[in-house]
């Protein structure tokens, strides 16, 4: 195995920082108006797109 560089590994690392933080766990609530059961969406989404997601039905 060759040697990687203590630099390598902290620019590998910066790089990939942003890649999971930016994404959220949302859980939804749906009623069925049949049987008045509730039952639960989940999804993950981009914070950004958390609104958009709850304003969908």
């Amino acid at each position: 195995m060759a040697k990687v560089s203590k630099n390598a590994r902290i620019a590998q690392r910066a790089a990939n920082a942003g890649s999971g933080k930016e994404h959220v766990k949302v859980v939804k609530p749906i009623k069925d108006p049949v049987t008045g059961k509730v039952t639960f969406k989940e999804t993950i989404v981009h914070k950004d797109k958390v609104k958009e997601f709850f304003a969908n039905k």
